[in-house]
This record gives structure tokens, C-alpha cells and sequence, in this order.
């Protein structure tokens, strides 16, 4: 046979919803007061309560985590690539330089002049080279990066996360930043002190 949550059941609930609320709501903004005081007046009483609203069941604290996990892989990722390229460059730079001072100390004194300079342009060329493959990489690692950020903002967005919708407007973005941190902050609160859900 189901059974129904009674009336006075439904009553215990809310009332433990509503003081959760209020923890929530009034931790934030406790929070908020370290934040710069730009941001502080951007966000509203209406928006701080939203977001409690939005973190009584600890859902959104697994989202956030979530998400936060895969941000610092694909930060540790695109680093591992940079230093690969890095060291690739600097072994290519080693192999040149070496083959250049090979060349040199076999070389007959009138030929000389010529070696120099073919040294100097195969050196500039690999230089280019390297910038070029370092700007490449860099561009690649920023839309990355730029993308992951999308991906947050559309999964927080549709998770009813007050505050979050995509935007490249970096003001926005740094608002976001800073209610990521305000959750980050809760939970982590919550968590020492055996409070969440």
C-alpha cells in the first residue's frame, strides 16, 4: 500500500526547508562582505535568496564540484601540452645548436662567412618556427579555456543556478566568478561543519 506524506509531515518539511533558507540566505551574506564592494552592490537580496533557494538539497554543490573537477583536468591537460611543446622546442633548439658547432669546427676558413650565415637563418627559422607554434598553442589552450566556461555557464544555467546564463561579457563573468565562489565557500563550510544535506 503508498503511502502519503501527511499534512503535519508536509509542515515539518517546509518549515525545514524554510530554516535552511534562512541559514543559507544568511550565511551568503555574511560571505558577500569579503567580496570588492563593486560586486557586493550587483548582487541583490532577491538574487542571494534565489541562490539559497537553489542550494538547499546540496545538489548544486555536486554540480559545482562536478564541474570544478573537470576544469582543473583540463587545466592540468592543456599545461601538460604547453610543457610538451616547450620541451620539443627546447630539444629541437639543442639539436640545432649542436649541429651548428659541429659544422664549425670542421669547417675550412673561407667557407666560414657562409656557414655563419646559413647558421643565422636556419637559427632565426627555427625561432619563427617556435613562436609561431607557441602563439598556435596559446590560442588553442584560451578557446579551450573559453569553451569550458560556456559549458559551466549553460550547466548552471539550466541546473536554475540564479545568476548563471552564457555571456562573454567579462563583467558578467567575473560576477559569476564570484557566486561560484560564494557556493564554494558554503560548501565548504558546510562540509567542516556537518551541515549539508
Amino acid at each position: 500500500m503508498d503511502t502519503y506524506p501527511s499534512a503535519s509531515d508536509q509542515c515539518v518539511d517546509s518549515t525545514k526547508q524554510q530554516e535552511r533558507h534562512y541559514y543559507l540566505l544568511s550565511e551568503l551574506q555574511s560571505l558577500v562582505k569579503d567580496l570588492p564592494s563593486s560586486f557586493q552592490q550587483r548582487l541583490s537580496y532577491t538574487t542571494l535568496s534565489d541562490l539559497a533557494l537553489a542550494l538547499i538539497d546540496g545538489a548544486v554543490y555536486e554540480i559545482v564540484q562536478g564541474l570544478l573537477d573537470i576544469q582543473h583536468l583540463t587545466e592540468k591537460n592543456l599545461f601538460n601540452q604547453r610543457q610538451k611543446l616547450h620541451t620539443e622546442h627546447r630539444i629541437l633548439k639543442q639539436d640545432l645548436t649542436r649541429k651548428h658547432k659541429q659544422a664549425l669546427q670542421v669547417c675550412k676558413s673561407h667557407n666560414l662567412a657562409l656557414l655563419k650565415a646559413t647558421q643565422r637563418t636556419e637559427t632565426e627559422a627555427l625561432e619563427l618556427r617556435v613562436r609561431e607554434e607557441q602563439r598556435m598553442m596559446d590560442e588553442k589552450i584560451i578557446a579551450e579555456i573559453d569553451q569550458k566556461v560556456l559549458d559551466q555557464q549553460n550547466t548552471l544555467e539550466k541546473a536554475g543556478v540564479p545568476g548563471f546564463y552564457i555571456t562573454n561579457n567579462p563583467q558578467e563573468v567575473t560576477i559569476q566568478m564570484n557566486l561560484l565562489e560564494l557556493v564554494l565557500k558554503l560548501q565548504q563550510k558546510e562540509t567542516q561543519s556537518g551541515t549539508l544535506p
